[in-house]
């Protein structure tokens, strides 16, 4: 049975990999292991160690606490709902947002702001 930690953290895994274009085998040359464990630990099938968490954190520039963002003790269960970046179409929005320089990212958040306000 999973654990919702460890999704939680596969999912951090996995949106921070997207976040900077990897793939699962990018990742997994990085680290030194299949990419079929990289798939493992981004569904929460496989717990990931502190040391491969170290080297993950490592290849995808970033702390290891950034693995645990989110995650309050005693509602470690509830964590992992109501993600919307582990919406794929929603992080690529988010990385095609970023990618747009800034005047254009404020036209594009004040167009989405308007929509929203009108549905």
């Amino acid at each position: 049975m999973k654990h919702s930690v460890d999704v939680h953290v596969g999912k951090r895994i996995r949106h921070r990999r997207w976040m900077i274009g990897m793939t699962q085998q990018q990742l997994a040359d990085k680290v030194g292991i299949k990419f079929q464990q990289i798939q493992k630990y981004e569904t929460g099938m496989n717990r990931v160690s502190a040391s491969r968490l170290w080297d993950i954190a490592r290849a995808v520039d970033v702390p290891v606490s950034f693995f645990f963002d989110g995650l309050q003790e005693g509602d470690a269960v509830d964590a992992v709902e109501g993600d919307i970046l582990a919406d794929k179409e929603a992080l690529q929005l988010v990385r095609a947002y970023y990618a747009m320089p800034a005047p254009q990212r404020r036209q594009i958040f004040e167009l989405a702001r308007v929509l929203s306000d009108a549905a």
